[in-house]
């Protein structure tokens, strides 16, 4: 054999992973994208299943140590025992039994007493979900926040963003007396119908635009754009854009809508007017124009009719109740370019949810009274 000549082993073509080549062009396109589909549909529908098994799993550990040990009491001998329980459980199964977390299980037990509204509602909400909800104390607020995210598939970081935004105690349901709002929120969950008063909040935070002190509606609306996104996000996730300066024509004149959005849910358009300045009543004879031309001239099959929805730096509640705009189909709302400290807002927003209930309680008690002596006067009773 001549020097320097090395000798090589001779291997079979494929025997090697090494040298193993793909030619994407054997598999046909259509078998690869089903077998892709079919994988990650199995691969979603196994999370789902452990991740309800886990749910109520952890419901089930709360009940049982709520019921035998505690007897619906936190006395200070059941705290005792649910630290040794801990104790034993992180031995053999791990941190996932600590203590605060017994507790967790405990508290969720407590709130969602129906183990089949939590097998049900753990297709869409997880145990970090679960956590966030069980320590909201206003119950109604607990049930909201518990709908909207099982419709809109929130995060958890979308939820708490949510929760620390106070977005319930900014809706229109809010203001509702009780009874009026679990209708909504029953009506929510048995058949996921939606309504105004859930999607529509205010004040609306749009801190994030960026405005200096000095503005106009213009640089409003182009901010707006510029930040859609987020814009959306504080809107409501099925709020899809349409269009801004959206021109109609009436009589020859021409009149530009804001900005257009839709709402998938409400199957409706919806019209955002910009204003800088408070409410004015002319403003709703504007938007009633709006909503009117696209009623006839661009409704779509099946959909429902179009809504308004007027942004104002200030808010203008006699005005607002004295057209009947709650009960009509324009929403008035704030919106704040800077937030203010969240205890002050927190103290506004309750302040303002009391005064509109006891508003909306006299309203209603004036109205039964005048009934009754309508009726008192047709069957001769009036004094």
């Amino acid at each position: 054999m001549a020097a320097g000549k090395k000798l090589t082993k001779k291997t079979g073509k494929g025997h090697s992973p090494a040298s193993h080549e793909i030619v994407p062009s054997l598999v046909p396109p259509a078998l690869l994208g089903d077998l892709q589909s079919l994988i990650d549909a199995t691969r979603v529908r196994v999370a789902v299943g452990i991740n309800t098994e886990m749910v109520l799993l952890y419901w089930d550990i709360g009940e049982r140590i709520r019921k035998e040990i505690l007897k619906d009491e936190r006395a200070a001998y059941g705290k005792q025992v649910v630290n040794t329980l801990s104790d034993q459980l992180v031995m053999q199964y791990g941190t996932g039994f600590t203590r605060t977390n017994l507790f967790n299980m405990i508290r969720f037990a407590e709130i969602f007493p129906d183990r089949s509204i939590i097998h049900s509602l753990s297709g869409q909400l997880s145990w970090t979900h679960f956590r966030n909800i069980i320590y909201i104390e206003d119950s109604l607020a607990r049930e909201f926040y518990t709908e909207i995210c099982r419709l809109e598939l929130w995060s958890v970081r979308t939820l708490q963003a949510k929760i620390q935004g106070m977005l319930f105690e900014r809706t229109a349901l809010s203001k509702k007396p009780e009874e009026l709002a679990r209708k909504e929120l029953a009506a929510l969950r048995d058949e996921d119908r939606m309504t105004p008063d859930l999607v529509f909040k205010s004040p609306y935070f749009l801190d994030f635009l960026g405005l200096e002190d000095s503005f106009s509606e213009k640089d409003l609306e182009n901010s707006i754009l510029r930040e859609l996104e987020r814009f959306i996000l504080e809107l409501g996730t099925d709020f899809s854009f349409v269009a801004r300066q959206k021109r109609i024509t009436v009589d020859a004149e021409d009149y530009y809508i804001d900005l257009l959005f839709y709402h998938r849910k409400l199957r409706r358009l919806v019209v955002i007017d910009l204003k800088l300045g408070k409410f004015k009543a002319a403003d709703k004879g504007q938007v009633e124009l709006y909503l009117r031309w696209l009623d006839k001239y661009d409704r779509q099959l099946g959909e429902e009719p179009p809504i308004g929805l007027i942004l104002c730096a200030g808010s203008s509640v006699g005005h607002v109740e004295l057209l009947e705009l709650e009960t009509s189909s324009i929403r008035v709302a704030e919106y704040l370019t800077e937030l203010p400290p969240r205890e002050v807002l927190a103290q506004k927003l309750k302040s303002a949810v009391a005064i509109a209930r006891e508003r909306l309680a006299a309203r209603t008690a004036g109205k039964a009274e005048t009934v009754q002596k309508g009726q008192r006067h047709m069957t001769g009773k009036d004094e």
